[in-house]
């Protein structure tokens, strides 16, 4: 079976996004723009699809590093199965694992920041994965089938009221942005506001926004929303949509948004449209009650449904580097 699986490098196709964004399951770590991202890191990423017969299994973006004598293999996203692809999920890794032509000493890691289909769980166990949970692998998820009145009346009071205080505001606004100038102003209006809100709560993140500008202003899977007051953007969102799910990927905004609802009412908007786009699911982007308990109530405040948004798969063909490297990742997490 493993040997009717063919792996074709589509590491130069210009319609990598056109085919991965017709899979219910494509993602923006799949995607072509955050290949090139990570390749602006130091990365060498590739894509390669995974075919039997004529037909596409799936569609996996691979990134490698060496350090030294070991070769470190993440696949951000997951392998994007297609319908048929979803019955060979244990051929297709294999054909993934044996076109990587492991040494014991590298490692290869799949993370999916989805729930994964029992599927693909099963593939990744039957090759002998190890699973890596942390508390970070944790998010709320909306259900977006009911209609926008059924949402918020199942929200919590204080949602509503937020709701109601930020629309009633006329000189406070919610603007999508589709020019790419004014996207570029966004991002770096965004950028100023986040390092801002670093400073003052003192965490960092791993998102080189220099690196990333251009290619998020220009991709047309991530929304851009400002809530502007007056005119002027007191808050800026982005969000990363796909056919099911949408995805709250970043958010900043200044000390003027905190009194006047605006982050209630941006994501409001992000619902709205998604909704209309056909979206089933708003996901929230991760919780942290320890961390930040008063980001985590708001969000609990319309969804009460925390899922796990999938672990760290780790492998490598020398089972005590496995064990290994799933104990250091975990270690490091806590």
């Amino acid at each position: 079976m493993t040997a009717q699986v063919a792996v074709i490098d589509r590491s130069g196709a210009e319609d990598w996004d056109e085919i991965l964004w017709q899979q219910p399951a494509a993602n923006l770590y799949a995607s072509r723009s955050w290949g090139q991202y990570k390749s602006r890191l130091g990365w060498t990423v590739r894509q390669v699809a995974l075919n039997d017969n004529g037909a596409d299994l799936a569609y996996i973006q691979y990134q490698e590093r060496r350090t030294g004598p070991v070769r470190r293999i993440l696949v951000q996203g997951g392998a994007v199965l297609t319908a048929r692809g979803q019955f060979r999920a244990e051929a297709v890794l294999a054909a993934f694992i044996d076109h990587l032509a492991l040494r014991p000493a590298d490692l290869l890691a799949v993370k999916s920041y989805r729930p994964q289909d029992p599927e693909g769980v099963t593939a990744l166990l039957s090759h002998g994965f190890v699973p890596v949970v942390t508390a970070m692998d944790h998010t709320i998820e909306l259900d977006l089938t009911p209609d926008t009145d059924a949402i918020l009346a199942a929200a919590d009071r204080r949602w509503r009221r937020e709701i109601n205080k930020a629309t009633g505001q006329p000189d406070l606004t919610a603007v999508f942005l589709t020019d790419p100038d004014e996207r570029l102003r966004a991002f770096d209006t965004f950028v100023r506001m986040y390092a801002a809100l670093q400073q003052r709560k003192g965490f960092s993140s791993g998102l080189d926004t220099a690196a990333y500008r251009d290619l998020a202003a220009s991709d047309p899977h991530l929304l851009f929303l400002e809530i502007r007051q007056g005119g002027e953007p007191i808050l800026v969102r982005i969000v990363h949509t796909a056919r099911a799910v949408w995805t709250d990927f970043f958010t900043a905004s200044d000390e003027r948004a905190r009194s006047t609802g605006a982050a209630t009412l941006a994501v409001w908007r992000v619902i709205e449209r998604a909704r209309q786009e056909g979206a089933s699911r708003f996901d929230f982007g991760g919780v942290d009650p320890a961390g930040n308990r008063g980001v985590f109530d708001f969000k609990r405040a319309l969804s009460r449904n925390v899922i796990q948004s999938g672990p760290t798969w780790i492998y490598a063909r020398n089972a005590f580097i496995r064990r290994a490297a799933a104990t250091a990742l975990f270690l490091r997490a806590i």
